[in-house]
């Protein structure tokens, strides 16, 4: 509980101003609901796993979804895209600037969990380099559509699935836009020599007016002006690089300190999920992720996987003739490192087998974070507690 008195805390420090008289935070922790996380004015709609008091080390990687939806009070209620507050039903609502009213969100929920206690730094960090390498080797759908085009995913596909999410992309102005801002820090920190911050554009942008619960719009331009208002800058262009190119995503990374690798060792975030789901997740090296039982529910796109034909459905019965579990193809990628022998899957696919080889010899990989030796730890900085 004093970690989420903690987040309200931290959140009246960010903003500087509240827009409601008063907020409620409606958690139901059951398996029997359907996951939700649901922002209004004065209160959000949100639910978890029964165990999210009982069992607070394993249930900690959802636990930035009250920040998140906290945040949208300030960041999407009180204050939106013009184009998404229109005066009427008549007036077909616009996702413009989605990458603010959510990927500022997703920004600030995972910023603001880690400042409050809600995670700690090594779990946001964790948090942070799958992000990151979602970006640097996740998204091949990155050589043809832009973060910005994402914004009309909600009219478009209404969040059904998609079978290659990969390379089709689906509302990659949530993280994607998480990704802008934090270079977006990075930048300001650098300008500044340290003395301003993003924090300082959050006040400024969502933290006027205390009390005030109207609807207050903005512009791609109101974005830049403000950014300015905190530093000098061509911001217009690097938002408009950023959503618009095709380029890296990660600047934000090295610039606050840190550098993105990839060892054999699962991160904190896949340990737990692994441990609480019984997933398994290979994305970085076979390019499956993969249920307990083997079925396939992800495949990267241009994999080994993909390119052997394995697609979201499959499933895989057994490994080099063994029959399949977790450890059984985690030892088979183990031992297929640095070696020429493929690695051998027997798939069903709906009522036939077929045995398909892997030519992977790279090993296990999982994303992590290090310390760019020389060089200031500003992520560090940005997670404290105000």
């Amino acid at each position: 509980i004093k970690a989420h008195a903690a987040l309200v805390q931290q959140m009246d420090k960010l903003y500087g101003a509240r827009h409601f008289d008063h907020y409620e935070f409606l958690l139901a922790l059951t398996k029997k609901l359907g996951g939700i996380g649901l922002e209004h004015h004065r209160s959000s709609e949100n639910s978890g796993p029964p165990n999210y008091f009982t069992e607070w080390d394993k249930s900690w990687t959802g636990r930035d979804l009250l920040s998140h939806e906290f945040n949208h009070s300030w960041n999407g209620k009180y204050r939106r895209g013009a184009d998404l507050a229109t005066p009427n039903f008549n007036v077909p609502m616009g996702d413009s600037l989605l990458w603010l009213y959510e990927g500022q969100t997703q920004f600030w929920g995972e910023v603001v969990a880690a400042r409050s206690g809600l995670w700690t730094q090594d779990q946001a960090r964790d948090m942070l380099a799958g992000v990151a390498a979602t970006y640097e080797r996740g998204r091949p759908g990155m050589t043809w559509r832009t973060v910005q085009d994402t914004t009309n995913d909600p009219t478009m596909s209404m969040r059904r699935s998609k079978a290659d999410r990969s390379y089709q992309m689906s509302e990659d102005y949530y993280s994607g836009g998480q990704m802008m801002w934090l270079e977006v820090d990075s930048k300001l920190r650098a300008l500044t020599n340290n003395k301003r911050s993003i924090d300082d554009f959050a006040k400024a942008f969502f933290g006027m007016k205390n009390g005030d619960w109207d609807v207050n719009p903005y512009t791609f331009d109101d974005i830049v002006s403000t950014l300015n208002g905190v530093v000098a800058y061509d911001w217009a262009s690097l938002l408009r690089e950023r959503m618009d190119g095709h380029g890296s995503l990660n600047g934000g990374i090295e610039a606050n300190g840190w550098k993105l690798v990839y060892n054999d060792e699962p991160n904190l975030v896949i340990k737990t999920y692994e441990s609480n789901e019984k997933d398994v997740s290979l994305t970085y090296s076979l390019g499956l992720s993969l249920e307990g039982s083997g079925e396939v529910s992800e495949v990267l796109w241009d994999s080994p996987a993909f390119n052997a034909g394995i697609i979201n459905g499959n499933s895989i019965v057994a490994v080099n003739g063994r029959a399949f579990s977790a450890d059984v193809i985690k030892d088979a990628i183990k031992a297929a490192k640095g070696t020429t022998a493929p690695i051998e899957l027997l798939v069903k696919r709906g009522d036939r087998y077929e045995t398909v080889r892997l030519d992977y010899h790279g090993g296990l990989l999982y994303p992590h974070l290090e310390r760019i030796a020389g060089k200031p730890d500003r992520l560090s900085e940005l997670y404290k507690a105000r």
